[in-house]
């Protein structure tokens, strides 16, 4: 297959240009936005409408900002001291996952600060909200026929125009199916029942950092950095170790339920006529 050369403008208002890019960033946001005020409409979820509002506009100023200077520090540095200003220049793409998340983990904490919340509380809510905004990313990438994958002979194998006339893996499809819509789905049915405290943050850095890692073997590195070690060590899957252990650590890690469960069990138990709980009973 060969994917014809997509313009990466997909309007023009006189001198207003609307990207693709831009516009999957769009779309993830909003349908983070959608997913997050239903998930605070549940009973006993903690959150409110308002809530859900706050916390996004800080965790879209921490990606932002994050994921550009995470592309700058992690992937190109040397480009971005010779021309400071393509830093401000982000619809030509250069967005750093790893990077973003710092962003994200730093508008949690400012958030939990100052809305009397502790931090894994905030991440729990909203990790079931990040894959889809992954997905419209990769998706973004593919518009723009970027990061596209190692050279080979699958069916499924695309011939992208900056890529050389070699059909190659169309690895932002697998990070956008893996790390996109699989994750999504198993974060949303995880989280659909009380878990401890960091389960569903744990799981998240899990999922994220192992598909992360997988799809690292059959893309290309950026050529800027090569293999950073063994002949296949990518920077990506090096700054995926952090949250693969991260992961593992709050997954097994012992700790007391989230809100949901704290106040179910916190809720004294039902007394019979006698005045004694249904558990007290003698059989």
């Amino acid at each position: 297959m060969t994917l014809s050369h997509i313009d990466p403008v997909a309007l023009s208002i006189g001198n207003l240009q609307l990207r693709w890019y831009g516009l999957m960033y769009l779309a993830g946001f909003g349908l983070g936005w959608v997913l997050g005020r239903w998930r605070a409409s549940r009973p006993g979820s903690g959150w409110t409408a308002p809530d859900v509002d706050d916390l996004l506009t800080c965790v879209m100023i921490g990606i932002i900002l994050g994921g550009r200077l995470g592309y700058v520090l992690f992937y190109d540095l040397p480009v971005y001291i010779r021309d400071p200003m393509e830093i401000l220049r982000i619809w030509n793409g250069g967005m750093s996952f790893h990077g973003g998340l710092l962003g994200v983990l730093g508008a949690f904490w400012y958030f939990a600060r100052t809305r009397g919340r502790t931090f894994l509380e905030v991440s729990d809510f909203i990790a079931p909200l990040v894959p889809q905004g992954l997905f419209f990313g990769r998706m973004g990438n593919f518009i723009n026929g970027e990061l596209w994958g190692k050279v080979s002979d699958v069916p499924w194998a695309m011939v992208f125009p900056d890529g050389g006339p070699s059909p190659r893996h169309p690895s932002q499809l697998y990070e956008g199916l893996l790390e996109g819509l699989l994750l999504f789905i198993i974060l949303w049915v995880f989280s659909s029942k009380p878990r401890k405290s960091g389960a569903v943050s744990g799981l998240f850095a899990l999922g994220y950092g192992v598909f992360r890692f997988g799809v690292e073997f059959v893309r290309v590195p950026d050529v800027q950095l090569g293999y950073l070690a063994f002949g296949w060590l990518t920077m990506g899957q090096l700054l995926c170790v952090p949250l693969i252990l991260a992961g593992l650590w709050l997954l097994c890690r012992k700790a007391p339920m989230n809100l949901a469960d704290a106040l179910e069990f916190s809720r004294p138990a039902k007394k019979t006529h006698g005045g004694k709980s249904p558990k007290s009973r003698k059989k």
